[in-house]
Protein backbone atom coordinates (compact mmCIF):
# COMPACT_ATOMS: atom_id res chain seq x y z
CA UNK A 1 0.00 0.00 0.00
CA UNK A 2 0.78 3.70 -1.10
CA UNK A 3 -0.10 6.80 0.96
CA UNK A 4 -1.41 9.58 -1.05
CA UNK A 5 -1.09 13.10 -0.08
CA UNK A 6 -3.72 15.50 -1.70
CA UNK A 7 -2.40 17.61 -4.03
CA UNK A 8 -2.03 21.49 -2.33
CA UNK A 9 -3.60 22.72 -5.57
CA UNK A 10 -6.82 22.72 -6.97
CA UNK A 11 -7.73 20.50 -9.88
CA UNK A 12 -7.75 17.41 -12.23
CA UNK A 13 -5.01 14.75 -10.76
CA UNK A 14 -3.54 13.78 -14.02
CA UNK A 15 -1.86 10.14 -15.05
CA UNK A 16 0.74 9.49 -12.02
CA UNK A 17 -1.86 10.87 -9.18
CA UNK A 18 -4.08 8.50 -10.39
CA UNK A 19 -1.37 5.69 -10.36
CA UNK A 20 -0.80 6.45 -7.11
CA UNK A 21 -4.43 6.24 -6.04
CA UNK A 22 -4.47 2.63 -7.37
CA UNK A 23 -1.26 1.68 -5.64
CA UNK A 24 -2.93 3.21 -2.21
CA UNK A 25 -6.14 0.82 -3.04
CA UNK A 26 -8.38 3.79 -2.83
CA UNK A 27 -9.14 2.44 -6.42
CA UNK A 28 -10.00 -0.95 -6.14
CA UNK A 29 -11.10 -3.60 -8.81
CA UNK A 30 -12.31 -7.32 -9.37
CA UNK A 31 -9.72 -8.17 -11.46
CA UNK A 32 -6.25 -6.60 -12.34
CA UNK A 33 -5.80 -3.20 -13.81
CA UNK A 34 -5.16 -3.12 -17.60
CA UNK A 35 -2.15 -2.03 -18.18
CA UNK A 36 -3.48 0.94 -20.76
CA UNK A 37 -6.56 2.10 -18.55
CA UNK A 38 -5.01 4.80 -16.54
CA UNK A 39 -4.85 7.73 -19.42
CA UNK A 40 -3.03 11.15 -19.33
CA UNK A 41 -5.98 12.80 -16.97
CA UNK A 42 -8.72 10.04 -16.46
CA UNK A 43 -9.05 6.18 -15.95
CA UNK A 44 -11.46 4.13 -17.76
CA UNK A 45 -14.31 1.83 -16.09
CA UNK A 46 -14.73 -1.66 -17.13
CA UNK A 47 -17.76 -3.43 -17.32
CA UNK A 48 -17.98 -6.75 -14.57
CA UNK A 49 -20.63 -9.92 -15.50
CA UNK A 50 -23.41 -8.47 -13.41
CA UNK A 51 -25.96 -6.20 -15.06
CA UNK A 52 -29.68 -6.16 -14.95
CA UNK A 53 -32.47 -4.94 -17.55
CA UNK A 54 -34.15 -2.05 -16.25
CA UNK A 55 -38.16 -0.51 -16.91
CA UNK A 56 -36.93 2.89 -15.89
CA UNK A 57 -33.78 5.13 -15.21
CA UNK A 58 -33.58 6.09 -11.48
CA UNK A 59 -31.11 8.24 -8.49
CA UNK A 60 -30.52 6.07 -5.52
CA UNK A 61 -31.38 8.78 -3.41
CA UNK A 62 -30.80 7.84 0.20
CA UNK A 63 -30.53 3.88 -1.12
CA UNK A 64 -27.69 1.18 -2.24
CA UNK A 65 -28.16 1.18 -6.09
CA UNK A 66 -29.11 -2.47 -6.04
CA UNK A 67 -31.57 -1.68 -3.60
CA UNK A 68 -33.75 0.45 -5.93
CA UNK A 69 -32.66 -2.40 -8.78
CA UNK A 70 -34.61 -4.56 -6.62
CA UNK A 71 -37.57 -1.75 -7.74
CA UNK A 72 -37.26 -1.54 -11.21
CA UNK A 73 -34.90 -4.57 -12.54
CA UNK A 74 -37.14 -7.10 -15.15
CA UNK A 75 -34.20 -9.33 -15.26
CA UNK A 76 -30.81 -10.17 -14.37
CA UNK A 77 -27.55 -10.68 -16.85
CA UNK A 78 -24.50 -12.79 -17.05
CA UNK A 79 -22.18 -10.75 -19.20
CA UNK A 80 -19.76 -13.52 -19.11
CA UNK A 81 -20.17 -15.00 -22.41
CA UNK A 82 -20.65 -11.63 -24.43
CA UNK A 83 -24.96 -9.99 -23.82
CA UNK A 84 -26.34 -7.53 -26.41
CA UNK A 85 -27.64 -4.98 -25.34
CA UNK A 86 -30.76 -3.31 -27.67
CA UNK A 87 -31.41 -0.11 -28.42
CA UNK A 88 -34.29 1.52 -26.64
CA UNK A 89 -33.38 -0.77 -23.53
CA UNK A 90 -31.98 0.63 -20.42
CA UNK A 91 -29.47 -1.22 -18.37
CA UNK A 92 -27.80 -0.80 -15.33
CA UNK A 93 -24.20 -2.68 -14.80
CA UNK A 94 -21.85 -3.05 -12.00
CA UNK A 95 -18.31 -2.08 -12.97
CA UNK A 96 -15.45 -3.83 -11.50
CA UNK A 97 -13.83 -0.85 -10.37
CA UNK A 98 -15.09 0.60 -6.94
CA UNK A 99 -13.62 3.78 -4.64
CA UNK A 100 -12.58 4.26 -1.20
CA UNK A 101 -11.83 8.15 -2.03
CA UNK A 102 -9.54 9.94 0.77
CA UNK A 103 -11.42 13.13 2.05
CA UNK A 104 -10.58 16.20 -0.11
CA UNK A 105 -11.16 14.17 -3.43
CA UNK A 106 -14.47 13.42 -5.32
CA UNK A 107 -14.64 12.71 -8.95
CA UNK A 108 -16.69 12.92 -12.35
CA UNK A 109 -17.62 10.68 -15.08
CA UNK A 110 -18.11 11.30 -18.55
CA UNK A 111 -18.70 8.55 -21.41
CA UNK A 112 -15.73 7.56 -23.45
CA UNK A 113 -15.38 9.17 -26.94
CA UNK A 114 -16.04 5.81 -28.58
CA UNK A 115 -19.28 5.52 -26.98
CA UNK A 116 -20.75 8.45 -27.71
CA UNK A 117 -19.88 7.94 -31.00
CA UNK A 118 -21.78 5.09 -31.70
CA UNK A 119 -24.85 7.07 -29.71
CA UNK A 120 -25.14 4.98 -26.02
CA UNK A 121 -25.97 7.34 -23.43
CA UNK A 122 -24.30 6.07 -20.47
CA UNK A 123 -24.15 7.39 -16.74
CA UNK A 124 -22.42 6.53 -13.97
CA UNK A 125 -24.32 5.49 -10.24
CA UNK A 126 -23.12 5.49 -6.69
CA UNK A 127 -25.32 4.40 -3.50
CA UNK A 128 -26.96 7.37 -2.11
CA UNK A 129 -25.84 9.12 -4.86
CA UNK A 130 -27.76 12.34 -5.38
CA UNK A 131 -27.22 13.01 -9.28
CA UNK A 132 -25.40 11.39 -12.52
CA UNK A 133 -21.87 10.86 -13.41
CA UNK A 134 -20.85 13.05 -9.72
CA UNK A 135 -18.93 10.93 -7.45
CA UNK A 136 -18.86 12.80 -3.87
CA UNK A 137 -15.65 13.71 -1.89
CA UNK A 138 -14.66 10.50 0.55
CA UNK A 139 -17.19 8.26 -1.32
CA UNK A 140 -16.30 4.42 -0.25
CA UNK A 141 -18.25 1.85 -2.29
CA UNK A 142 -19.13 -0.03 -5.62
CA UNK A 143 -19.64 2.37 -8.99
CA UNK A 144 -22.79 1.32 -11.44
CA UNK A 145 -23.38 2.44 -14.85
CA UNK A 146 -26.62 3.16 -16.56
CA UNK A 147 -26.53 1.92 -20.42
CA UNK A 148 -29.32 3.26 -22.72
CA UNK A 149 -28.06 2.58 -26.15
CA UNK A 150 -30.25 4.69 -28.78
CA UNK A 151 -29.23 3.75 -32.71
CA UNK A 152 -27.32 0.45 -32.45
CA UNK A 153 -27.84 -2.23 -30.89
CA UNK A 154 -24.28 -3.49 -28.87
CA UNK A 155 -22.35 -6.27 -27.87
CA UNK A 156 -20.57 -6.33 -24.58
CA UNK A 157 -18.75 -8.55 -22.15
CA UNK A 158 -16.50 -8.02 -18.58
CA UNK A 159 -14.27 -5.75 -19.36
CA UNK A 160 -15.56 -3.34 -21.91
CA UNK A 161 -14.88 -0.12 -21.23
CA UNK A 162 -18.11 2.42 -21.89
CA UNK A 163 -16.93 5.66 -19.51
CA UNK A 164 -13.95 7.26 -17.93
CA UNK A 165 -13.68 8.69 -14.31
CA UNK A 166 -11.98 12.44 -13.66
CA UNK A 167 -10.72 12.61 -9.66
CA UNK A 168 -10.43 15.89 -8.80
CA UNK A 169 -8.36 17.41 -5.54
CA UNK A 170 -11.18 20.13 -4.65
CA UNK A 171 -13.31 22.25 -6.78
CA UNK A 172 -11.08 23.10 -9.96
CA UNK A 173 -11.78 26.91 -11.12
CA UNK A 174 -12.70 26.95 -14.73
CA UNK A 175 -9.82 28.44 -16.69
CA UNK A 176 -11.15 29.41 -19.47
CA UNK A 177 -14.89 28.88 -21.67
CA UNK A 178 -14.96 28.39 -25.77
CA UNK A 179 -17.62 28.37 -27.84
CA UNK A 180 -17.47 25.60 -30.38
CA UNK A 181 -19.18 26.00 -33.67
CA UNK A 182 -20.22 23.41 -36.56
CA UNK A 183 -18.16 22.71 -39.64
CA UNK A 184 -20.49 22.60 -42.48
CA UNK A 185 -17.26 22.84 -45.43
CA UNK A 186 -17.45 19.86 -47.26
CA UNK A 187 -14.01 17.73 -47.51
CA UNK A 188 -12.32 16.43 -50.75
CA UNK A 189 -15.41 13.56 -50.65
CA UNK A 190 -18.12 16.33 -50.07
CA UNK A 191 -19.33 14.53 -46.95
CA UNK A 192 -19.71 17.01 -43.76
CA UNK A 193 -21.09 14.52 -41.56
CA UNK A 194 -22.83 11.17 -40.92
CA UNK A 195 -26.29 9.72 -39.81
CA UNK A 196 -27.36 6.59 -38.03
CA UNK A 197 -28.99 4.33 -40.00
CA UNK A 198 -32.03 2.99 -38.22
CA UNK A 199 -31.78 -0.32 -39.00
CA UNK A 200 -28.37 -1.36 -38.68
CA UNK A 201 -26.77 -4.67 -37.29
CA UNK A 202 -24.83 -5.05 -33.68
CA UNK A 203 -22.05 -3.23 -32.65
CA UNK A 204 -19.55 -4.98 -31.05
CA UNK A 205 -17.86 -2.35 -28.66
CA UNK A 206 -14.13 -4.38 -28.34
CA UNK A 207 -13.88 -5.18 -31.95
CA UNK A 208 -11.31 -2.05 -33.10
CA UNK A 209 -11.52 -1.21 -36.93
CA UNK A 210 -14.27 -4.52 -37.35
CA UNK A 211 -17.29 -2.85 -38.61
CA UNK A 212 -18.23 -1.46 -42.70
CA UNK A 213 -18.91 2.20 -42.03
CA UNK A 214 -21.49 1.49 -44.52
CA UNK A 215 -23.97 -0.88 -42.66
CA UNK A 216 -24.00 1.58 -40.30
CA UNK A 217 -23.90 5.32 -41.11
CA UNK A 218 -25.21 7.30 -44.47
CA UNK A 219 -22.73 10.18 -45.83
CA UNK A 220 -24.40 13.84 -45.69
CA UNK A 221 -23.68 16.39 -48.48
CA UNK A 222 -25.01 20.28 -48.20
CA UNK A 223 -27.81 21.59 -49.85
CA UNK A 224 -27.95 25.37 -49.96
CA UNK A 225 -24.87 25.40 -47.66
CA UNK A 226 -27.54 24.04 -44.39
CA UNK A 227 -27.62 21.06 -42.92
CA UNK A 228 -31.66 20.09 -41.71
CA UNK A 229 -31.32 17.70 -38.38
CA UNK A 230 -34.82 15.81 -38.07
CA UNK A 231 -35.75 14.89 -34.61
CA UNK A 232 -34.60 11.84 -33.62
CA UNK A 233 -31.74 11.03 -35.73
CA UNK A 234 -28.21 10.66 -34.32
CA UNK A 235 -25.51 12.72 -36.44
CA UNK A 236 -21.45 13.14 -35.97
CA UNK A 237 -20.49 16.49 -36.85
CA UNK A 238 -16.87 17.97 -36.73
CA UNK A 239 -16.14 21.42 -34.38
CA UNK A 240 -15.14 24.56 -37.23
CA UNK A 241 -12.21 24.79 -35.02
CA UNK A 242 -9.38 23.12 -34.38
CA UNK A 243 -9.77 22.05 -30.50
CA UNK A 244 -5.88 22.07 -28.27
CA UNK A 245 -6.01 20.92 -24.92
CA UNK A 246 -2.58 22.48 -22.98
CA UNK A 247 -0.46 19.78 -21.41
CA UNK A 248 -0.93 21.46 -17.83
CA UNK A 249 -5.13 21.46 -18.29
CA UNK A 250 -8.15 19.69 -19.12
CA UNK A 251 -11.36 20.27 -20.61
CA UNK A 252 -15.05 19.26 -21.22
CA UNK A 253 -17.55 19.68 -23.78
CA UNK A 254 -20.72 20.74 -21.88
CA UNK A 255 -24.53 20.05 -22.58
CA UNK A 256 -25.86 22.03 -25.39
CA UNK A 257 -27.35 25.37 -23.78
CA UNK A 258 -31.52 24.76 -24.72
CA UNK A 259 -31.12 28.57 -26.16
CA UNK A 260 -28.61 27.91 -29.18
CA UNK A 261 -30.84 25.01 -30.32
CA UNK A 262 -33.32 22.37 -29.29
CA UNK A 263 -30.66 19.33 -29.62
CA UNK A 264 -27.68 17.79 -27.49
CA UNK A 265 -24.05 17.96 -28.44
CA UNK A 266 -21.46 15.51 -27.54
CA UNK A 267 -22.08 12.47 -24.73
CA UNK A 268 -18.36 12.63 -24.76
CA UNK A 269 -16.89 15.20 -23.10
CA UNK A 270 -13.87 15.01 -21.82
CA UNK A 271 -10.93 16.05 -23.89
CA UNK A 272 -7.44 14.79 -22.25
CA UNK A 273 -3.96 17.00 -21.58
CA UNK A 274 -1.88 17.59 -25.04
CA UNK A 275 -4.89 17.26 -27.00
CA UNK A 276 -4.87 18.66 -30.23
CA UNK A 277 -1.05 20.09 -29.37
CA UNK A 278 2.27 20.19 -31.44
CA UNK A 279 4.39 18.65 -28.13
CA UNK A 280 1.64 15.62 -28.41
CA UNK A 281 2.14 15.60 -32.18
CA UNK A 282 -1.67 16.57 -32.92
CA UNK A 283 -1.39 19.83 -34.38
CA UNK A 284 -5.03 20.44 -36.16
CA UNK A 285 -7.64 18.00 -34.13
CA UNK A 286 -11.07 18.45 -34.32
CA UNK A 287 -13.35 17.82 -31.85
CA UNK A 288 -16.11 15.37 -33.15
CA UNK A 289 -19.54 16.30 -32.46
CA UNK A 290 -22.05 13.88 -31.71
CA UNK A 291 -25.77 15.19 -32.19
CA UNK A 292 -28.76 14.19 -31.36
CA UNK A 293 -32.10 16.49 -32.54
CA UNK A 294 -34.89 16.57 -30.11
CA UNK A 295 -38.66 17.24 -30.61
CA UNK A 296 -38.49 19.90 -33.52
CA UNK A 297 -36.18 19.96 -36.82
CA UNK A 298 -33.62 22.07 -36.80
CA UNK A 299 -31.07 24.16 -39.46
CA UNK A 300 -27.55 24.25 -38.92
CA UNK A 301 -25.04 26.73 -40.58
CA UNK A 302 -21.55 26.47 -40.89
CA UNK A 303 -19.90 28.08 -37.68
CA UNK A 304 -22.98 28.07 -35.85
CA UNK A 305 -22.06 27.63 -32.41
CA UNK A 306 -23.15 24.18 -30.69
CA UNK A 307 -21.40 23.65 -27.43
CA UNK A 308 -18.97 25.08 -25.23
CA UNK A 309 -15.26 24.05 -23.83
CA UNK A 310 -14.91 24.49 -20.24
CA UNK A 311 -10.96 24.61 -19.04
CA UNK A 312 -9.70 23.22 -16.20
CA UNK A 313 -6.34 22.94 -14.16
CA UNK A 314 -4.76 19.76 -13.82
CA UNK A 315 -2.51 19.26 -10.53
CA UNK A 316 0.45 19.06 -12.03
CA UNK A 317 1.37 18.46 -15.16
CA UNK A 318 0.85 14.44 -16.45
CA UNK A 319 3.53 12.20 -17.15
CA UNK A 320 1.86 10.94 -20.59
CA UNK A 321 0.24 13.20 -22.77
CA UNK A 322 -2.82 12.16 -24.93
CA UNK A 323 -2.00 10.60 -27.80
CA UNK A 324 1.59 9.46 -26.79
CA UNK A 325 1.97 5.52 -27.79
CA UNK A 326 -1.10 6.12 -30.20
CA UNK A 327 -4.69 7.06 -30.65
CA UNK A 328 -6.87 6.89 -32.77
CA UNK A 329 -8.65 9.94 -32.43
CA UNK A 330 -5.10 12.86 -32.46
CA UNK A 331 -5.36 14.81 -35.61
CA UNK A 332 -8.85 13.58 -36.11
CA UNK A 333 -11.20 15.58 -38.75
CA UNK A 334 -14.58 14.48 -39.36
CA UNK A 335 -13.96 11.07 -38.13
CA UNK A 336 -16.48 7.77 -36.83
CA UNK A 337 -15.97 5.57 -33.66
CA UNK A 338 -12.65 3.43 -33.51
CA UNK A 339 -15.64 0.53 -33.85
CA UNK A 340 -15.79 1.46 -38.04
CA UNK A 341 -12.94 1.00 -40.88
CA UNK A 342 -11.83 3.95 -42.88
CA UNK A 343 -14.87 4.66 -45.48
CA UNK A 344 -14.27 3.13 -48.48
Amino acid sequence: MTSFQIPARSGILPFQGIETLIAAGAIASDTPFDVDQVQPASLDLRLSDQAWRVRASFLPGQRKVEERIADVAMHAIDLSGGYVMEKGCVYIARLQERLSLPKGLNARANPKSSTGRVDVFVRLLTDQGGSFDDVDEGYDGPLYLEIAPQTFSILVKPGTRLNQLRLKAGEPPKLETRSVGVDLRAGDNGVVGYRGRRHAGVVNMDHIDGHDPRDFWEPLTLRRGELLLDPGEFYILASSDDVEIPVDQAAEMTPIDPSVGEFRVHYAGFFDPGFGTDEAHGAGSKGVLEVRTHDTPFLLEHGQIVARLVYEPLTERPSRLYGEGGSHYQSQGLKLSKHFRPWG
